[in-house]
């Protein structure tokens, strides 16, 4: 292999390494952000909870009358 063999073969592992860390960028922020939702989810979810609570607690009240 000649020393230009070599070094298109090193360009080209170069161009797959920049794609690499650009991909892994992503993958990074779409992690990011599917944290953040499944936080958003998860606090929604509460709540809707702590609300059907407190009216299963309501209507126990309104039976106990």
């Amino acid at each position: 292999m000649e020393i230009r063999d070599l070094l298109t073969k090193i360009d080209e592992l170069m161009g797959l390494v920049d794609e690499l860390e650009r991909k892994q960028q992503g993958l990074e922020q779409d992690r990011v952000r599917w944290r953040e939702e499944r936080m958003r989810l998860l606090e929604r979810n509460e709540q809707a909870k702590s609300k059907v609570e407190a009216m299963i607690m309501r209507l126990k009240s309104l039976e106990a009358d």
